[in-house]
């Protein structure tokens, strides 16, 4: 069986270049980069020439990058760590209704310790209005989080518009990144954001590896505590050979990204509008206008989406009915439902993500087995 990978918002397969740095990395690099012998030097300069490799990637300086676990670390060492450094300026926290649960479960842990949290709605296309957040800040908010594109729909946020206003009123900045680099073009500086979140094993880097961008002068606290790694803003040994594969990771996209973006939105325009032409009762979620342009929400009426994934899963097509975070479980999706989509089409919800290495063929593939697909669960319901 010839199987059609459509999930790649969930994880991406490592490029070839990034499995060899890696597996060179394992194997003679055998050093820890804190020791100041020849091994351990040698395990340094590996670990900061990836670390300018991630920076340049986001137009960042070196400086500015921590290497993290991953994209939930990221997260949770910005929320947590500059709520916990501005607390005596205010408890106030914003962040949207949409933003990935490794952001809105960070700020519920906030709550309980005393901290207020707003969190701004959505419109149907599942952006939040830069006119919203002006309305929510007030002079005790320290920290506003809005993600640049969301995991679930692919909707890119108005981050630049709104990390401009933070920026006037002197509130801390941060955009969960995640879903966004590899796939759009992300700068900081156009950005104006003061922190952003990423994680390798969106971009065919390795599983386990991300990065903090902390603007320089952004006060936080560290999350993890031990020896002095990372200019002591991280404690912890470095996966070095995960960071590697970062590096590489970060170089690749910097040489390919028009290419694999104008690729992906040929097949996302192909899958969407062949399901709307083939498919009774389909539709299509988030902003036809700002949107990424690997990723397709459909629902479709009358069915349940874990059916129509594992039929599709029978037949070889990986997708996703939400995030990969909500795999497994049966709690409709949180976007979906700030999005005002009725329950019906929440139910029925799948996500589609392309990669570099999906095809046309493919595509027309998936849109041949759901024809058959939907109209035949819907019998069964």
């Amino acid at each position: 069986m010839n199987r059609i990978y459509l999930d790649h918002n969930a994880t991406t397969p490592a490029a070839a270049e990034v499995i060899e740095a890696v597996a060179q990395c394992l194997r003679e690099e055998i050093g820890n980069p804190s020791s100041i012998h020849y091994f351990g030097q040698r395990a340094k300069r590996r670990l900061e020439e990836a670390r300018e490799e991630v920076a340049a990637l986001i137009g960042a300086d070196a400086k500015e990058i921590i290497f993290v676990s991953g994209g939930t670390e990221a997260n949770n060492l910005a929320v947590k760590g500059v709520a916990e450094a501005l607390v005596k300026k205010g408890r106030h926290l914003i962040a949207t209704a949409v933003e990935h649960h490794a952001v809105l479960h960070g700020f519920e842990s906030l709550e309980r310790r005393g901290f207020a949290v707003t969190r701004l709605p959505v419109d149907g296309q599942g952006r939040a209005r830069v006119e919203t957040l002006a309305a929510a800040l007030r002079p005790e908010t320290t920290l506003v989080s809005v993600m640049l594109a969301n995991n679930e729909v692919g909707t890119i946020q108005p981050v630049a518009e709104m990390a401009a206003l933070c920026r006037e009123r002197g509130v801390v900045f941060h955009s969960d990144a995640v879903q966004a680099v590899g796939k759009i073009p992300v700068k900081v500086e156009m950005l104006k954001v003061d922190l952003l979140s990423l994680s390798g094993h969106k971009f065919y880097g390795p599983r386990g590896i991300g990065a903090l961008y902390v603007r320089k002068g952004v006060p936080y606290q560290p999350q993890m505590h031990g020896g002095h790694q990372e200019r002591n803003r991280r404690a912890g040994t470095e996966n070095l050979a995960g960071i590697v594969g970062l590096g590489v990771a970060a170089k690749l996209v910097r040489k390919h990204l028009a290419d694999w973006a104008e690729q992906a939105e040929k097949l996302r325009r192909r899958l969407e509008q062949g399901l709307l032409r083939r498919i009774e009762d389909a539709k299509i979620f988030g902003s036809p206008d700002y949107h990424l342009p690997n990723t397709l929400c459909a629902g479709f009426g009358g069915t349940e989406g874990e059916s129509l994934l594992m039929n599709l899963d029978l037949k070889g097509v990986a997708v996703s009915t939400g995030s990969a975070c909500s795999s497994g479980t049966v709690e409709p999706s949180h976007v979906l439902q700030a999005m005002g989509v009725g329950p019906e089409y929440v139910r029925s919800a799948l996500r589609f993500s392309m990669g570099k290495d999906n095809t046309e063929q493919e595509i027309d593939r998936v849109i041949e087995l759901l024809s058959d697909i939907v109209p035949r669960v819907r019998s069964l319901q």
